[in-house]
């Protein structure tokens, strides 16, 4: 697989590693190979663990793309929500790993996913668009709305308010938080307990559960593209 996502299939379980420079960013190319490696998964019928480097999963955007002019930066933000949409109809579970910060986009991945684990320690997890100067995409919106608790969710998307792991859990973008040397191993327990499950029934479940949250997405995608534009 490409070196920005690397692709590692043990025992029916496949694990997406980001790998793009000091902050994970999400770029274009990034994007291109999460499709592929999801594109594989699917072939391989595999669980899915996405995963980043020591201390952190992702930054968020890659600046220098959507500072580049209105059409990169509406053309990733289309493709990264894109992505979000299709993790969560993703016929296989989703587990995410997150080693550390997720910011931005990489609190998007959190909130795109079955089953998310984090680690303990000074680590910030939470969506920074308004603190930035960025005014929150309808697609995020509606995401974080989905997904985060009522009261955090205002928190989060209209204040900007960042989480350490354990209120992240509350909030809603964490489910567990374990230490950093028990991670890998934690999210290799989920995997295995998810691969018993009917995936046919959980692929099925999983679409009538969040058909709503599709349509959605669909529309305020489309929303997106219009406004931004």
């Amino acid at each position: 697989m490409s070196e920005l996502i690397s692709y590692h299939l043990e025992d029916g379980i496949a694990t997406l590693t980001l790998s793009n420079g000091k902050v994970n960013a999400i770029s274009p190319d990034v994007i291109a190979a999460f499709n592929a490696a999801l594109d594989r998964a699917v072939t391989d019928r595999a669980v899915v663990i996405i995963t980043g480097q020591p201390g952190i999963l992702s930054g968020g955007y890659d600046l220098k793309v959507m500072t580049a002019g209105p059409k990169e930066a509406v053309s990733l933000v289309t493709a990264g929500s894109t992505l979000a949409r299709r993790l969560l109809s993703h016929p296989f579970p989703v587990i995410v790993a997150c080693p550390g910060h997720a910011v931005a986009k990489g609190a998007f991945i959190l909130l795109s996913a079955d089953y998310r684990i984090g680690v303990d320690g000074p680590f910030s997890i939470g969506l920074n668009e308004v603190q930035i100067g960025m005014t929150m995409h309808h697609a995020g919106i509606e995401l974080a709305r989905d997904r985060l608790r009522k009261s955090a969710f205002h928190r989060s998307v209209i204040n900007a308010e960042m989480f350490d792991p354990q209120s992240a859990v509350d909030a809603g973008f964490l489910d567990k938080v374990v230490s950093a040397e028990e991670l890998q191993g934690a999210a290799l327990a989920v995997a295995r307990q998810l691969k018993k499950i009917n995936m046919t029934a959980h692929k099925n479940t999983k679409l009538k559960v969040r058909k709503a949250l599709l349509e959605t997405l669909d529309n305020a995608i489309i929303q997106d593209q219009e406004h931004l534009a």
